[in-house]
């Protein structure tokens, strides 16, 4: 039903016809697809069941507007959740590492600018907010869908509430939530901000500072270099006027509490629906958490999730299989 849906939506535009070859996507239900014919500039059809396009579309306006490379919106019908964008390349920071893992320090800092940047932006666009009253609440899903026992609910959100209200400046600054390398398109033979290409923007959000850089740092699908990491933490820290001492408590707690809540998607991913390639990437995000946990001022947080959750060990790993 829903590819009839699409396949009628796309021949009723200039790209019918064109040849169709699917792109890997994220956890979500949206799909991505790359047209072409013969030597025309590609675009990239997305399919949306859940309709959130209208979100995408109006945070793409915002960020070209701003100076920053987002994909033109080149049609769009938010009736079904489908859209066509412009194709801003092939290789994204993961691809271009895989084959050049020496340009890591120069790709990183490059995404640190944006993230330099974008802090100072202000918008007008209705949002969704990560702070103290909903930051606790959304690491629910690792107590209902990865912890053994559901029980621990209480103490974990708890727990979560007290750490954020202690470490956490709450000052909102727009997060693009899903900035991490599989997002950010290189684009070398470019200049500055035009150097990096942005997608997966539609959950957007108001969050504390930093929220972006530490989904870019503490990536789900690839390990950074601490080095690296630690020369970023202090780009952002100068190019934003912050005290790098609080803002290490600050950023390591924004960085569990988003990772706390991955655990619980990818947990969820793998038993209710079948995707059990997310149970790898497990470890990789435990190994995170007990990264930023081990900061002084979250040693209270770092002794609830302790009793609350075990570590992915192939146990952990079975049990969470469909």
């Amino acid at each position: 039903m829903r590819d009839q849906i699409i396949a009628d939506a796309l021949a009723a535009t200039p790209w019918a016809g064109w040849s169709k070859s699917a792109i890997t996507g994220d956890a979500s239900t949206r799909r991505y697809f790359r047209l072409t014919r013969n030597e025309l500039p590609a675009v990239i059809a997305m399919d949306d069941p859940a309709c959130a396009t209208k979100s995408f579309a109006d945070i793409a306006h915002f960020l070209t507007n701003a100076g920053f490379s987002a994909p033109d919106i080149l049609h769009h019908d938010p009736t079904i959740g489908f859209m066509i964008i412009r194709d801003l390349g092939r290789t994204d920071f993961a691809a271009h590492l895989r084959t050049a893992p020496q340009d890591e320090a120069t790709l990183y800092r490059t995404a640190t600018d944006i993230l330099c940047n974008l802090h100072h932006q202000k918008t007008k666009i209705p949002l969704g907010v990560i702070d103290q009253s909903s930051a606790a609440g959304m690491i629910d899903l690792a107590a209902s869908h990865y912890a053994p026992d559901p029980q621990c609910k209480d103490d974990l959100l708890a727990a979560m509430d007290a750490a954020y209200a202690n470490n956490v400046d709450p000052a909102p600054h727009i997060a693009l939530r899903d900035f991490h390398a599989e997002n950010l398109i290189w684009r070398p033979h470019r200049r500055g901000q035009d150097r990096v290409g942005l997608l997966d923007f539609q959950d957007a959000c108001y969050a504390p500072a930093g929220y972006d850089l530490m989904s870019l740092l503490r990536d789900a699908r690839r390990d950074v270099d601490p080095d690296i990491s630690q020369r970023c933490i202090t780009q952002f820290c100068a190019a934003t006027g912050t005290d790098p001492v609080q803002m290490s408590a600050h950023l390591a707690c924004v960085s569990v509490q988003r990772n706390l809540r991955i655990l619980g998607i990818f947990a969820r991913l793998a038993r209710n629906d079948a995707k059990i390639k997310y149970l790898a990437l497990l470890p990789r995000v435990w190994s995170h958490i007990m990264t930023d946990l081990a900061h002084p001022s979250l040693a209270d947080l770092h002794s609830v999730v302790i009793r609350a959750l075990p570590a992915p060990d192939a146990a952990t790993l079975q049990r969470l299989r469909p």
